[in-house]
């Protein structure tokens, strides 16, 4: 099998799902967490490689109904958690964390059921 050097997993210190980098082995036998360093906030944990690879996967996106869902308007204000709907996509899907842009501007990280995993803004005010 590969050796992974990268795996996609959800980091507590960011919030989100984002790229690990796995940088050692943890020396206790029949242990099989290795240390991993967030890519963006560059802090380091230990995680389980198997039991945490890719956890945005483990969301049930099917289940959720559409008058359920709070309708995404780049204006509104959402939280981690909470089920959208975006009309120009006819899709659903669920907050699964909050960032800031390079600019400055606040976005959502949304996986979508049919899109897959998109940033949108958030708080967002035209001028």
């Amino acid at each position: 099998m590969a050796r992974l050097k990268h795996i996609e997993a959800f980091c507590s210190y960011c919030n989100k799902v984002t790229k690990l980098e796995i940088v050692g082995e943890i020396a206790i036998e029949n242990d099989s967490r290795k240390w991993a360093r967030c890519k963006t906030c560059k802090h380091t944990m230990a995680l389980d490689v198997d039991a945490n690879i890719k956890t945005s996967a483990n969301l049930d996106l099917s289940a959720i109904k559409i008058e359920d869902c709070k309708p995404y308007n780049p204006a509104s204000t959402f939280e981690i958690g909470d089920s959208i709907y975006h009309s120009d996509w006819d899709d659903v899907g669920k907050v699964t964390g909050k960032e800031t842009t390079s600019g400055g501007a606040k976005a959502i990280v949304v996986e979508f059921e049919k899109s897959g995993v998109k940033k949108l803004l958030e708080q967002f005010q035209l001028q």
